[in-house]
């Protein structure tokens, strides 16, 4: 089976999917109307409470980030780094100019 691949614009689900189309209204029977409102209601919870997670997970990293830089008065592990040696030496490491 080989892979599809979506165009940008073409709307897609977060799992990388097709965004299914709504089917034809006329054709469904109030109770299939009741279910696929049920059954999107559920991916709708289930897809909000991930999300719920996510920002959890978010808010804690932040914190956490925010933490460590009260502890060293905002100064990052990169401010130590001394970027023209660094420069210097990937320069000369590099491939002669052609």
């Amino acid at each position: 089976m080989r892979a599809r691949c979506f165009t940008a614009d073409e709307p897609h689900d977060p799992k990388g999917g097709p965004l299914e189309a709504l089917p034809d209204l006329g054709t469904l029977s109030d109770d299939d109307l009741k279910k696929l409102i049920d059954d999107l209601t559920q991916q709708e919870n289930e897809i909000s409470y991930q999300r719920r997670l996510l920002h959890g997970k978010i808010d804690i990293l932040r914190a956490e980030l925010v933490a460590r830089l009260q502890k060293t008065g905002g100064q990052s592990v990169l401010d130590q780094v001394d970027v023209d040696h660094l420069t210097e030496i990937l320069t000369a490491k590099a491939a002669p100019p052609v």
